[in-house]
């Protein structure tokens, strides 16, 4: 693949390889985060405003304003201003926010201790809040808290199990960060030999009418109802006797089933076969011994 790239002058959004690589986010959020990030300062559109002009369809724009919410780069708050009218402030960032963060940074004031180290060069500046999403180039890495044993395809598959468990149960519904910590879990169901059925009545059977936390109750019953590891019984097979071979070699050997001659007389006698003739449009074969 040729590449030919000539940075921009002017009128460009530095973007990090994070957001637009990342492997939870569809492209139709990629391209709405990057089109906020690339408005000038003064413009306050809102996110609904950026998927028009961006040609993102109502349901496309749905999915990935709950993809950006769930990951970090996209905080809503509903806000009751003087005379009693609510309205919507919504933020976007190019780095992961935690709510308290995103919170503390609408109301100016960011809760993150400055660095005791001064600049080598110029003047402190204010602390950067937020982070970098890590482990986002495709590679998957479990929770220190999960199972660490558990090889990487079936901790793939528990996340598609569980995402789906999430997308067609509206009481269980998880956000990628929630799949991303419980998929080693699942995985270990599947290592102990459940279904993926096992797993989908684990989750959904007996829900109550209204769930708080989906990612809590998910987690206790991924532990509570894990299956006992599976007793390991291996076959034990009795070794066959020690024979005389009944060939010409009396040569003692050990047969596999219930063969009277050792491998080599075996081979001798299927290469000494010998064919003749037999009735008309027929043939026979007459072994030498």
């Amino acid at each position: 693949m040729l590449r030919h790239v000539i940075a921009p002058e002017r009128f460009f959004t530095q973007v990090s390889n994070e957001i637009i690589r990342h492997p939870r986010l569809s492209a139709a959020a990629v391209r709405m985060l990057m089109w906020q990030l690339s408005l000038p300062a003064g413009v306050d559109e809102p996110l609904w405003a950026t998927a028009e002009n961006a040609g993102i369809k109502r349901g496309a724009f749905t999915v990935a304003k709950r993809e950006l919410k769930a990951e970090g780069y996209f905080h809503e708050w509903k806000l009751q201003v003087a005379g009693g009218k609510w309205i919507t402030r919504q933020m976007v960032s190019n780095v992961v926010l935690a709510p308290e963060e995103a919170m503390a940074l609408r109301d100016g004031s960011p809760q993150v201790a400055p660095t005791v180290q001064e600049p080598a060069v110029g003047e402190p500046t204010d602390p950067s809040v937020g982070r970098y999403p890590t482990n986002t180039e495709g590679k998957k890495e479990n929770p220190p808290s999960q199972p660490s044993h558990v090889p990487a395809p079936l901790i793939e598959r528990g996340s598609l199990i569980l995402a789906s468990v999430s997308h067609q149960e509206r009481r269980l519904r998880l956000n990628g960060r929630d799949i991303q910590h419980l998929a080693a879990l699942a995985g270990e169901w599947l290592l102990r030999g459940a279904t993926a059925k096992d797993l989908r009545e684990a989750l959904t059977d007996g829900l109550p009418a209204r769930v708080h936390s989906p990612a809590a109750l998910a987690r206790n019953r991924l532990t509570r109802k894990m299956p006992e590891i599976p007793p390991f019984t291996a076959p034990v097979t009795a070794p066959q006797p020690l024979r005389t071979c009944a060939g010409t070699c009396d040569r003692v050997f050990r047969p596999v089933a219930d063969e009277t001659k050792c491998r080599d007389c075996r081979q001798e006698a299927a290469e000494s076969w010998t064919f003749s003739g037999g009735g008309a449009g027929t043939m026979t074969v007459q072994p030498a011994f």
